[in-house]
């Protein structure tokens, strides 16, 4: 279930201009295809919260804010260059509203780092942009069972062992990072508690698997 379209299309508007509603209509209506369960509306909207919680750490908050409208904009399970095509659509709407190219370059460039979530040190905007993507691991055991169940259903054409195994390497790649989040908040808000669900997690597809 999606967030009412208005709230999302509201903080667009707050972000590109009440001459840009159908434009962002358009953006939002992409969280809503039928193949999604997680990469929703509902996802876009509390990453938005969490950029909005997070946002005296970036250097430039309209960047963060945009990147993320457009950081799922283009989600398939199938194909592995989401990220990229989601920056392409970025760059090519921003610069039909006369973004300064330093702003396209910054939201293209926030986008694609979402793919790996591993900003570099000093990367303020990209710290927060990755922070509030993975804010959902530090939830409540429930909630990110909620969200792992989400996850699941979107590859529902995976066998088990397919997605367990990749599931698996996805996980271990986030744990093996010294620090899941970069901004000081969310680290000491989220980070125990993520690592426990990654943990929790992890031990249920491996033990699946023995």
């Amino acid at each position: 279930m999606s967030l009412p379209s208005l709230d999302l299309l509201d903080r667009w508007t707050a972000l590109a201009g009440a001459d840009t509603a159908p434009i962002g209509a358009g953006i939002i209506a992409r969280y809503a295809e039928p193949h999604r369960r997680y990469h929703t509306g509902t996802h876009l909207g509390a990453m938005l919260e969490a950029i909005d919680e997070l946002s005296a750490a970036a250097s430039d908050i309209t960047a963060v804010r945009y990147a993320a409208f457009f950081h799922d904009a283009i989600y398939a399970v199938d194909r592995a260059d989401n990220e990229e095509r989601s920056a392409d659509l970025g760059r090519d709407i921003l610069e039909s509203l006369g973004a300064t190219p330093a702003l396209v370059g910054e939201v293209v460039r926030l986008v694609v780092l979402t793919r790996g979530h591993d900003p570099e040190a000093g990367d303020a905007n990209g710290a927060v942009l990755c922070d509030a993507d993975l804010v959902v691991l530090g939830g409540t055991p429930e909630a990110y069972a909620a969200y792992a169940v989400a996850v699941r259903a979107e590859y529902s054409h995976v066998p088990d062992d397919l997605f367990r195994a990749g599931r698996a390497s996805v996980l271990r790649n986030l744990a093996r990072q010294p620090r899941l989040y970069r901004t000081a908040l969310a680290h000491d808000r989220y980070e125990q508690r993520a690592r426990a669900n990654l943990a929790a997690e992890l031990a249920d597809l491996t033990a699946a698997t023995a």
